[in-house]
């Protein structure tokens, strides 16, 4: 049997510098809510929003139903656009022929804004149940942030949940989920623990192929965010309102490793922020969601403010704004009906 017999002075050194990392976890940033702003108010179920900057102003998007959270034809992509994140302007509007269009996500990728949202099938042939096989990504995009594409099915994503979308050397990467082997089920509730997290990629933004499992089991919403030394970071929701996991992903893609998180998190976002890697979604606090953004530090979270916000709410949106200041984007329910925010957040 091998024993470990390092000298005593670099198991000093270790300890140290364990130590350190959990101060600096504690020393968390002041961070104080201002502007707080609805933005809706048109009798819609207005819910899942995104926020990016593209060629000097900043982008919103979100879903808005009249008929309301559940899978309707009915429903359509709205995207504002402003330079401060106080007046804001609609450019693009769009729905998808017999499907819902949910959970729009923004990425700029070489020159454009893309858009992307998850559809389900709801035509004539509608199924009993939501089939998550029937589902089928979709996009536009544009050059100037004015004149938007036609929307356009994402070629390789046919029978996938498409979420969060992020560019990185030369690639645009997308979140989906699908059931394990495309299986059938006859009750929806036995798709949770069947559904795997995956990460898909395009060099054309338009056509996708595997790139990465990310959950094998119990996949949900997930967010990611490429590290310097090539690895990939994830914050993930889980099936069955199971505690969030963080996972990494090493730079060769042969060993993902994951560590449940102290709490359920809905709609989960990663956003690096000044010295900050901060983490919003919705959580659950004595029974009651609610959407709080925390900051994440040696594999844990600590919690900095709670946005306000009740019921049905998350699906957060990070765009730095100013030095020290973030506008950040949500849904909630809290004041009745389901409607869009935005406020600023100051890190002193």
């Amino acid at each position: 049997m091998t024993r470990f017999t390092a000298p005593i002075k670099y198991l000093t050194v270790i300890l140290i510098l364990a130590l350190s990392v959990a101060v600096r976890a504690e020393e968390l940033p002041a961070v104080s809510i201002t502007n707080v702003r609805r933005l809706t108010n048109d009798a819609n179920h207005n819910a899942f929003t995104d926020l990016i900057w593209f060629r000097g102003h900043i982008y919103l998007t979100y879903r808005s139903c009249p008929d309301g959270h559940s899978v309707f034809d009915t429903s359509s992509i709205v995207v504002k656009r402003s330079t401060d994140g106080s007046e804001w302007e609609t450019v693009n509007n769009f729905s998808v022929s017999g499907r819902d269009v949910r959970d729009p996500h923004l990425v700029v990728f070489k020159d454009k804004l893309y858009l992307y949202t998850g559809t389900w099938y709801c035509g004539p042939h509608k199924p009993k149940i939501r089939n998550m096989n029937q589902m089928l990504g979709y996009g536009t995009s544009t050059l100037d942030g004015k004149t938007w594409s036609e929307p356009f099915a994402l070629e390789g994503t046919y029978g996938n949940y498409v979420w969060k979308a992020h560019s990185w050397d030369g690639q645009v990467y997308i979140c989906a989920r699908r059931r394990t082997e495309y299986q059938e089920v006859t009750d929806y509730a036995e798709q949770t623990p069947i559904v795997q997290s995956r990460l898909l990629t395009s060099t054309d933004g338009k056509r996708f192929v595997d790139y990465l499992t990310v959950q094998t089991e119990y996949g949900d919403e997930f967010d990611f965010i490429h590290d310097k030394d090539g690895g990939i970071t994830f914050l993930a929701r889980q099936g069955g309102k199971r505690n969030a996991l963080l996972l990494t992903a090493n730079s060769s893609r042969n060993k993902v490793s994951s560590q449940p998180l102290d709490r359920y998190l809905g709609g989960p976002l990663l956003f690096d922020f000044m010295q900050w890697r901060l983490v919003a979604g919705r959580n659950i606090n004595r029974g009651q969601p609610q959407l709080v953004v925390s900051v994440l530090a040696a594999g844990k979270l600590h919690d900095l403010v709670t946005l306000p916000s009740g019921g049905d709410c998350s699906y957060p949106g990070m765009v730095a704004l100013c030095p020290g200041c973030i506008l950040v984007s949500w849904y909630s329910s809290h004041e009745g009906s389901t409607e869009i925010y935005t406020a600023k957040l100051h890190f002193n």
